[in-house]
């Protein structure tokens, strides 16, 4: 298969988080004959350096007309810490879903074997779980009008919703969840809000089509609360924009770090793939940042493609790093001398030689680039 993928990395981890992608990626096309192309712009903080908007004219053009997009992480603490900053990094990434219109968010979290002893939450409540959250990503509050006041003391930001935006997504999950443990629940704040009353009339309205899913719901508070005390109740979470961005950033409580999290933006044209976390600017350059959620991401980009081999290959790579403690320091309690790099170098390898990564792996902490 042919596929042309932009890449972009964006700011803080990000551009050493998608290297290590990109390169996992190379070694599948080479391991299974594809031809994978890769074109690089520029997006948030390093696009409004060099450029003064966050997403740069040239940069969008070539996500649309790429097979797939490869994103890293976008932000910059000189943007956050100021009030009254009229261009922001995130512009970039909330412009880039809209045009593209990638309407669903698909986030998994998975609680690995090998790593329940490094979530905060006991063993017994986190083992087997398996969530998928499918989250609105195009429309609510980040998107709806903003107003401020002339002398700067009052703001509003509408969130609003269709019935349309709300159909789209709640059938892809509904979808989902056929294919898992059918059950679906749909987080909102119903009892509140007008917009979330729709979701629920909708999402009602469409489980007459889905007779083998059960529907349930949530209020957002306690949806919060449960996803920490009661994780395994969940199968499939549909929720809209805030919310899902809430809620899957506190479910990587779950997984031990949220370098593990990671994501795709799919529409009706345009697919784009990313690790959920953001740019951890003090780690910038460090070698310290994990890589995994970049590199599952990937899993999903050829997934996507019904690469279902050459994914599940990633993945196995994933999980012999983690079995042998091949990580980064958010995750590592065995070895201190594994970089961002020496993960990306280790999972290739699996990719490339998966008989044999086994004997060969302490090689990595020799300090050496690949295993041999």
């Amino acid at each position: 298969m042919k596929l042309n993928i932009a890449v972009l990395p964006g700011d803080g981890i990000g551009p050493e988080v998608t290297a290590e992608a990109v390169k996992v990626l190379k070694a599948i096309a080479m391991e299974f004959n594809h031809v994978f192309t890769f074109d690089y712009g520029l997006i948030g903080a390093s696009a409004i350096d060099k450029d003064g908007i966050p997403l740069p004219d040239t940069s969008l053009e070539l996500c649309k007309k790429a097979d797939a997009i490869l994103f890293g992480a976008i932000g910059e603490p000189k943007y956050d810490n100021d009030p009254y900053a009229k261009i922001r990094p995130e512009q970039g990434l909330l412009k880039l879903r809209k045009e593209l219109d990638l309407f669903t968010n698909i986030r998994p979290v998975i609680a690995y074997e090998d790593l329940l002893n490094n979530s905060p939450l006991k063993r017994k409540y986190i083992k087997d779980v398996n969530i998928c959250i499918y989250r609105e990503l195009t429309g609510g509050i980040y998107f709806g009008d903003k107003k401020v006041s002339e002398d700067g003391n009052n703001a509003s930001d509408i969130c609003e919703y269709s019935r349309f935006e709300i159909e789209r997504i709640a059938h892809m999950a509904f979808k989902a969840a056929q294919s898992r443990k059918q059950k679906l629940t749909l987080i909102d704040k119903a009892n509140v809000l007008e917009s979330s009353r729709l979701w629920r009339k909708v999402v009602k309205e469409l489980a007459s089509q889905y007779p083998d899913v059960t529907l349930d719901f949530l209020f957002i508070d306690n949806a919060a609360m449960q996803v920490i005390t009661n994780p395994k109740q969940f199968d499939v979470i549909l929720t809209e924009n805030m919310f899902g961005d809430i809620i899957s950033e506190e479910a990587s409580v779950i997984v031990g770090s949220i370098g593990l999290l990671a994501s795709a933006s799919i529409g009706d044209t345009h697919a784009m793939f990313e690790p959920i976390h953001g740019t951890y600017t003090t780690a910038r350059n460090k070698g310290i940042a994990n890589p995994i959620a970049a590199i599952l991401s990937a899993a999903m980009l050829l997934d996507h493609f019904g690469l279902y081999d050459e994914a599940s290959l990633v993945r196995e790579g994933v999980d012999k790093a983690l079995k042998l403690h091949i990580t980064t320091p958010d995750l590592n309690t065995k070895y201190d001398n594994i970089s961002t790099s020496k993960v990306g170098d280790f999972i290739e390898d699996f990719i490339n030689n998966p008989d044999e990564t086994n004997l060969n792996f302490t090689n990595i902490h020799l300090g050496q680039s690949t295993i041999i």
